[in-house]
């Protein structure tokens, strides 16, 4: 297979590792992907700054479809932008700035997951295209006139004891957007940034796709958000403990994978768990996509209810055990010889002792 160039806009000759990439993605990546993702970085500082994926398969003792499959990984996570050729083959990587790419996540349609067109979303899934006021820029009195109330100066007060830093007037925009374009209460915009601190989250470019699903929502105080984060927590640790996630929060891919299930296809905790725990049984790892095509195939077959899982499955066996009846004896014949079919040797055991005896003399 042909080199592949990489691309970098920067002329560091040190292998850095950000650490966005160490405390957001690392923890929820297999650890092959995040191998090949940090020889990519060790490659990108070599001298002739070049890339195979045979070579690299080689080094890591995988298959080139291991390596192929750890560069789409990174590409979903926008970190990676990988180029083909005409013959469909990957003939550049480019390296993208990990410190935008989890909120472009959000709302890159490179993302498979949908939002769905329901009455109440998960506060920590992607916003959709919502009639929601389009957020303008503040000028300078505008600010000033906002900052005469004592709610704002308390919101932006406790803003910044959250956030651990002074707030940039970037951020100061989007707490007014979220107070005067949103109608949000002061009480709602605390207890939003409580939450998505608590969750992991420190991003208010995070935040503010949450706060646009809660409008579209229709979200307005602070006990409906509770009730919309206790309903969620729920079927998200359920999933998690199903899955063996422990020791991570889930990223935003997959809590909007949760989302899908729940608001697109329509299924209950009983059924989203009982599709983690096949998931697990398959692969013996946790795989959201795999977990996914499980749940559209049940949509597709308009199985709603365990039971109606379980008569699936019997159904399922009883055709296979009766297509392998239906086989003519010979194939079925051949099928359960298929690990003697080499010519079997026979033995006269009495003849082999005359002429063992003779042989002697």
């Amino acid at each position: 297979m042909e080199d592949i160039t990489l691309y970098k806009d920067n002329g560091n000759s040190t292998t850095a590792i950000p650490n966005r990439f160490i405390d957001e993605y690392m923890t929820a990546a297999n650890g092959e992907f995040v191998k090949i993702y940090l020889y990519l970085l060790r490659c990108m500082n070599s001298p002739d700054c070049s890339f195979s994926v045979s070579r690299t398969a080689d080094k890591f003792n995988h298959t080139e479809k291991d390596i192929q499959r750890a560069l789409r990984y990174w590409e979903k996570m926008r970190l990676l932008r990988l180029e083909y050729d005409e013959g469909k083959c990957i003939c550049g990587i480019y390296f993208l700035d990990s410190s935008d790419s989890l909120e472009e996540d959000e709302k890159d349609d490179t993302v498979p997951l949908k939002k769905a067109e329901t009455d109440t979303p998960y506060p920590t899934a992607p916003a959709k295209e919502a009639a929601v006021p389009a957020k303008p820029v503040y000028t300078a009195n505008d600010m000033k006139s906002f900052r005469e109330k004592e709610e704002v100066q308390e919101m932006l007060f406790v803003a910044e004891r959250y956030l651990g830093r002074p707030l940039t007037p970037t951020d100061t925009q989007s707490l007014l957007y979220w107070y005067d374009g949103l109608a949000f209460s002061s009480d709602l915009i605390v207890y939003l940034l409580e939450y998505c601190i608590a969750g992991g989250h420190r991003s208010l470019h995070y935040m503010e796709k949450v706060a646009l699903n809660w409008k579209d929502a229709g979200i307005a105080t602070v006990a409906q958000a509770k009730r919309t984060a206790n309903t969620y927590n729920k079927l998200r640790n359920a999933v998690m403990k199903s899955l063996g996630i422990q020791g991570r929060s889930l990223i935003p891919a997959e809590a909007a994978y949760i989302e899908k299930w729940n608001k697109e296809l329509g299924f209950g905790q009983d059924m989203i768990t009982e599709a983690c725990s096949r998931t697990i049984l398959a692969i013996h790892q946790p795989n959201f996509e795999y977990t996914d095509r499980i749940l559209a195939n049940w949509k597709r077959q308009n199985i709603r209810t365990l039971a109606a899982a379980r008569k699936a499955d019997k159904e399922f066996q009883a055709a296979k055990t009766a297509e392998k009846a239906s086989r003519p004896a010979s194939v079925r014949t051949a099928a359960a010889n298929r690990f003697n079919s080499f010519p079997q040797r026979t033995y006269n055991i009495d003849q082999l002792e005359v002429e063992l005896l003779n042989s002697t003399h």
